[in-house]
């Protein structure tokens, strides 16, 4: 019934939303001669403020036509390179005759969260991985929009869009995993690395993700713990009414995930309104624009299968299965031991409410047979989640380490410098310490530009 009361409330407030926009045109007409009066200014400023946080927000686009290369604006296009019911694999392709150098930018497929958002969340950390990656993105679909007739979603199906995805992608190609996906794509790496997939991706990067939620929980960690799936059964899962394309499917509807969120946070966002309000009033046009910037993006949201949620929060929050060694995926387990070809680089953010400290780190402990010199970790001073993928301290401080690990790892994995651990712990042999130590003074092993990001990442272990 929520969803049913969603639409309703909707419907209801429709005439409200058309008679406040008039009045707003009357208000701000040129020849009203009450328009440049502070009580005018204020009936606008109101009743733009009651617009936009009453309509409904579509998927944003993503705004992303152009890439910035050796003082060069290249053409963009985002381009759906393959279809699948519930997602769809974008390339930013750029749009002139490739150079010399196309073949050598290392393939990126950034798997973005399905949680609530659009991929168009991540538009910064694409723009920032651009310049030198060849870059991918896991765009998923609104599963309001998905009919029935297309089947289920769940957990295993996310796990195999990575897997299927990547293989199409290629044998070099490194993945990044932002927050929610972090359980999943490392998951599928393990199940890529248990069969002896040609196509194992060549590094991780996992973000913020929640792989072990027992480290640091946060209050989104210990709701999803404390509720039993019985109440999420009742009290968010929801029927999609008609007419949408996905009629008579349960799905988490996007808007009580939403509901949640800017509940935690209503103090925040209660001011940052008032403040719009008081920035419309007089006139400050940049910051009525970077208010309205975040929250197109921060208020569109989309529909999660219910399947997929229930599993989510069953396997990542109560049981916490992958870090206890008992995930299975298509019956088989899922063994992280198993990962010897894939680097992995975790990044967390020190003030980060929704994945707590450690939780990401926690990946480093389940490889347990990758050699420690793959294994890197970093936690950025003064930045809570979304800092982590997007804004200043993401472009100039994070993104360069990550694309330094992605260079780095393949110009080792060029020079076959990759190392495996042994049963006595020991690595091709050797200690692991001094092991690393000869690497950072062999010439040969590591460039110039490797060296000097050794000290900035810590070596896991």
């Amino acid at each position: 019934m929520n969803y049913h009361a969603y639409e309703f409330a909707h419907a209801m407030i429709s005439p409200m939303r058309w008679i406040a926009q008039g009045i707003k045109m009357q208000m701000q007409m040129p020849f009203n001669p009450l328009s440049s009066t502070p009580i005018a200014k204020s009936i606008a400023a109101a009743i733009d403020v009651f617009e936009g946080v009453t309509r409904r927000y579509g998927k944003p686009e993503w705004d992303i036509d152009h890439v910035h290369v050796d003082s060069q604006d290249i053409p963009v296009k985002a381009v759906t390179k393959v279809r699948k019911p519930f997602c769809n694999l974008i390339k930013f392709e750029r749009q002139v005759e490739e150079d010399a150098t196309a073949k050598d930018r290392p393939d990126v497929l950034i798997v973005a969260p399905m949680s609530g958002h659009y991929a168009t969340l991540l538009r910064g950390t694409v723009e920032a991985m651009m310049p030198e990656h060849d870059v991918y993105i896991t765009d998923w679909i609104d599963a309001r929009n998905v009919p029935v007739t297309d089947g289920r979603f769940d957990l295993d199906d996310y796990i195999d869009y990575v897997i299927d995805f990547t293989r199409f992608i290629g044998p070099k190609t490194h993945l990044i995993a932002v927050c929610q996906p972090s359980v999943p794509t490392l998951a599928a790496t393990a199940v890529m690395a248990g069969e002896d997939d040609p196509y194992q991706p060549m590094s991780l990067t996992l973000m913020g993700g929640p792989i072990d939620t027992r480290r640091n929980p946060t209050a989104v960690n210990k709701l999803a713990e404390e509720k039993s799936m019985a109440w999420f059964e009742q009290n968010v899962i929801s029927m999609v009414p008609f007419p949408n394309p996905g009629f008579m499917r349960r799905v988490y509807p996007g808007f009580v995930q939403l509901t949640g969120f800017m509940t935690m946070n209503l103090e925040r966002h209660t001011k940052a309104h008032q403040k719009l309000f008081d920035d419309l009033v007089k006139g400050d046009c940049d910051s009525v624009a970077q208010h309205r910037e975040f929250y197109e993006e921060y208020l569109a949201v989309m529909d999660l299968t219910a399947e997929f949620y229930l599993q989510t929060i069953s396997t990542v929050f109560q049981e916490h299965a992958l870090p206890e060694g008992t995930m299975m995926h298509r019956g088989k387990l899922v063994d992280c031991g198993k990962i010897v070809r894939t680097a992995i680089l975790t990044i967390e953010g020190e003030r980060d409410d929704i994945t707590g400290r450690g939780q990401t780190e926690a990946a480093h402990d389940l490889c347990t047979n990758l050699a420690l010199d793959e294994k890197f970790h970093y936690v950025q001073p003064g930045v809570g989640h979304y800092g982590v993928f997007n804004g200043r301290r993401w472009r100039t401080e994070i993104q360069p380490r990550v694309r330094e690990f992605i260079t780095s790892t393949e110009y080792r994995r060029e020079r076959g410098a990759r190392l495996v651990t042994t049963g006595n712990g020991l690595v091709n042999g050797h200690d692991p310490d001094s092991n690393w130590q000869s690497l950072q003074d062999d010439d040969h092993d590591i460039p110039d530009w490797d060296r000097a990001a050794i000290p900035q990442m810590k070596h896991h272990g």
